[in-house]
């Protein structure tokens, strides 16, 4: 079994869904997949039952009832990739947004000691390729915003390609996490720092999807903006976001 596993929550991808998980087996490095499905009515679930023939044992398949949040899906597959007793585990996108080869970067990077690794576009050598301006910048101006709120110096909070290892999330109580929506991953992210975990960020270019529709909207970008305040105010607690078996 390989000592990393990369979860991909899905939600109508089938233009994606083959394509990326056969990018992320052609690797080097081996990482298994754990593709969490919110009940697609494209048939992105039947894909992944399908390929699974190919890979027996490294392509796992999660099938929710239905759309249930981003965050949600996380949890579940950090559930399933803990008890599995991977000891790294990856969060990224089914639409090549991130670049699959830079899954193996994340991982020296925790493999270096960092705790956390963010495949960030905020710091020097990352970017955003086809983006609007007006998208960058909102996209920027969170960022800013919620490390003007929190103290937190990730330049990337809202990131979605992330690597953690085991230790973080089995200190982290998942019962705790309180947002479902693009505010999860700030979430986390302040979670492990008040933890006291180790967070690095590198760079890569996120490239906006070429096929299938984009989940952003703005409801979602309210939810981070209006979250980060109460977010903030749980690190009033520090031993808040901590498993209470752990205190």
């Amino acid at each position: 079994m390989a000592d990393s596993i990369v979860i991909i929550p899905t939600y109508n991808e089938k233009e994606n869904i083959k394509d990326i998980i056969e990018a992320v087996f052609r690797l080097n490095k081996a990482f298994d997949v754990l593709i969490v499905d919110d009940n697609s009515p494209d048939g992105t679930g039947d894909i992944v039952e399908e390929m699974q023939t190919l890979y027996p044992g490294r392509l796992h398949l999660l099938r929710r009832a239905g759309k249930l949040g981003l965050g949600t899906a996380y949890l579940d597959g950090f559930r399933i990739g803990l008890d599995k007793g991977y000891e790294y585990l990856f969060e990224m996108d089914a639409d090549f947004s991130h670049n699959p080869r830079d899954l193996e970067r994340l991982y020296q990077a925790c493999q270096s000691g960092a705790d956390l690794v963010v495949g960030s576009r905020y710091v020097r050598g990352g970017g955003v390729k086809n983006w609007p301006k007006n998208r960058l910048w909102l996209s920027y101006g969170a960022s800013l915003y919620v490390r003007i709120v929190t103290g937190m110096s990730v330049k990337d909070p809202t990131a979605g390609f992330v690597c953690y290892r085991r230790k973080v999330l089995e200190t982290l109580d998942f019962d705790k996490i309180q947002f479902i929506g693009y505010a999860f991953q700030i979430e986390m992210k302040y979670a492990s720092h008040l933890l006291g975990f180790s967070i690095e960020e590198i760079p890569i270019t996120f490239v906006d999807r070429e096929r299938g529709i984009s989940k952003m909207n703005k409801s979602i970008v309210s939810e981070a903006v209006k979250g980060v305040i109460q977010i903030r105010m749980n690190s009033f607690k520090v031993s808040h976001y901590r498993r209470s078996s752990l205190n």
